[in-house]
C-alpha cells in the first residue's frame, strides 16, 4: 500500500482520524485477547511489524531461515500469501504462479518449504507434520491463532512509527508499548533517523537491506517498483551509480498487466533506458516479460548484537 504522507506528521487529518485510530486499536487488543493461541511441537519465530507499509519482513525472514537452514534446521515459512488466490498448499515454484501465490510467498519459497494458511495454526501443524523443526512466519504478528516462541518487531529506520498515531490517523496497527508487550526483539532497518531505538524497552538490534550488485551498460535506467516505500529502491540504484531518469510508482503487491509492461518498454525505448524494478516485483512477472527487465536483489543483515535496549531499559 502507499502510505498517507500526514502519518509521518501530526497536522489537521491525523487529528480528525484519531478517535477512529482508537477504535481501530481497542479492537485489535480485544481480538488479541480473546484468541487462544495454539502451541505447535516447532519452534514459532515471528517476523512481523507494527506499522503498515513495507519494512522489509520479508527479506529478514528469507535471511533468518538461511541462518537456521545452514545449522542444519528444518525450516518451514508460514504466511497468508497476501493477494494470492490459494490456500492451505504448499508452494510449488514450477506449478504455481505469483498471481495464485502471492509474491511474498513465492520469495520465500526460494529458499525453504512455504505453506501458505490464513490460519496460521493450521499451516504450523501442516509443516510440523512435514518434518519442520523452526517455523517462520512472515507476518503474523497480529495474529492470535498461533503460539509464538519468539517476535521480531521489524522498522524502517527513515519511517519509524512516524506520528506515533494508530490507523487511519497514522501507521500504527498497535501502540509500541503494547507491541513490546508480546515481542522479543527491536529490528531497524537502515539508519534510525527518528530516534526509535531510544523509544524501546526491547533489545534494538540495527540492519540493513543490502544490494547485490549487478552490471548494466546503459546506466541510465528507468525504475519501477510496486512496494511500501519503493523511495528506498530508488535511493539505491543512485548509490549503485545508476542514473534515474525515470520512476515509476505503483501500489503495493501491484498485479502487473500487459498494458502496464507495454507502457513501461515504450517510455524506455523512446528514451534510450533500462528497466530495473525489485525482487519482489520481479517475481511476479510472466518469464516471456522478464527478458529485457532488470532486477535488483538485496539480502537484509543486521548486527549479531543489540545496539541498545533491554527490558530493564538503555
Amino acid at each position: 500500500m502507499k502510505t498517507p504522507r500526514f502519518w509521518q506528521k501530526n497536522g489537521i487529518f491525523p487529528t480528525l482520524l484519531t478517535p477512529l485510530g482508537w477504535v481501530y486499536g481497542a479492537a485489535t487488543q480485544l481480538r488479541l485477547r480473546l484468541g487462544k493461541p495454539r502451541k505447535c511441537k516447532a519452534k514459532v519465530i515471528c517476523i512481523g511489524n507494527i506499522t503498515a507499509g513495507g519494512v522489509g519482513k520479508t527479506p529478514v525472514a528469507m535471511a533468518m531461515a538461511e541462518q537456521y537452514i545452514k545449522a542444519g534446521k528444518k525450516v518451514f515459512f508460514v504466511t497468508r500469501g497476501y493477494k494470492g488466490k490459494l490456500k492451505n498448499i504448499v508452494v510449488n515454484l514450477e506449478r504455481h504462479t505469483a498471481a495464485e501465490t502471492g509474491d511474498e510467498a513465492r520469495l520465500l519459497a526460494g529458499v525453504a518449504p512455504t505453506i501458505i494458511a490464513p490460519r496460521r495454526e493450521l499451516g504450523a501443524e501442516k509443516a510440523v507434520r512435514l518434518g519442520a523443526e523452526i517455523i517462520i512466519m512472515d507476518d503474523g504478528f497480529q495474529n492470535p491463532g498461533l503460539y509464538k516462541d519468539e517476535s521480531w518487531l521489524v522498522f524502517d529506520g527513515a519511517a519509524g512509527i512516524g506520528n506515533g498515531k494508530i490507523i487511519p490517523a497514522g501507521p500504527l496497527r498497535e501502540t509500541l508499548k503494547n507491541g513490546e508487550k508480546r515481542a522479543d526483539y527491536i529490528l531497524i532497518m537502515g539508519e534510525d533517523k527518528t530516534g526509535l531505538a531510544e523509544q524501546c524497552t526491547l533489545p534494538v538490534f540495527s540492519g540493513r537491506l543490502k544490494p547485490l550488485p549487478f552490471d548494466l551498460e546503459n546506466k541510465r535506467v528507468l525504475a519501477f517498483a510496486g512496494i511500501g516505500h519503493p523511495e528506498k529502491f530508488y535511493q539505491t540504484l543512485k548509490s549503485l551509480g545508476y542514473i534515474l531518469v525515470a520512476t515509476r510508482d505503483f501500489a503495493d503487491h501491484h498485479a502487473y498487466t500487459a498494458t502496464d509492461l507495454e507502457a513501461l518498454r515504450a517510455e524506455a525505448a523512446a528514451q534510450g533506458l533500462s528497466l530495473v524494478t525489485t525482487e519482489k516485483d520481479y517475481v511476479k512477472l510472466p518469464d516471456s516479460a522478464k527478458k529485457d527487465i532488470f532486477c535488483l536483489k538485496v539480502r537484509a543483515e543486521w548486527a549479531p548484537v543489540p545496539v541498545c535496549g533491554t527490558r530493564n531499559g538503555h
